[in-house]
């Protein structure tokens, strides 16, 4: 007999929202496998020189003023202001626990 927390619901989960033993799971991605082989493709088709052509490209249009260029230049090298925003809080965060006396 199953215990109270591995009893299996109709979802195929347990009590704690856990899978259950036996569930089939879900079916994944279709199209991983051929993403996969898109993603090999096109790294095989690119080389250095052609990411630093493109970079210095970007950089370009950049430097021109063009906003968008700008931003996945900024986005790419520094991460996205939320994203660094988010650090920055939580390093707060852990230095104020750390004034605290807590771990």
């Amino acid at each position: 007999m199953n215990s109270p927390t591995t009893t299996p619901f109709a979802d195929g989960r347990d009590q704690r929202g856990r899978f259950s033993k036996g569930n089939t799971g879900g079916p994944g991605n279709p199209h991983a496998a051929q993403v996969g082989r898109l993603r090999a493709a096109m790294l095989n088709a690119i080389s250095e020189d052609d990411i630093r052509e493109l970079v210095a490209r970007l950089l370009e249009l950049a430097k021109s003023g063009e906003i968008r260029a700008i931003k996945e230049v900024l986005d790419r090298t520094l991460g996205r202001p939320v994203e660094a925003d988010l650090l920055e809080r939580l390093e707060q965060l852990e230095a104020l626990l750390c004034q605290q006396g807590q771990p």
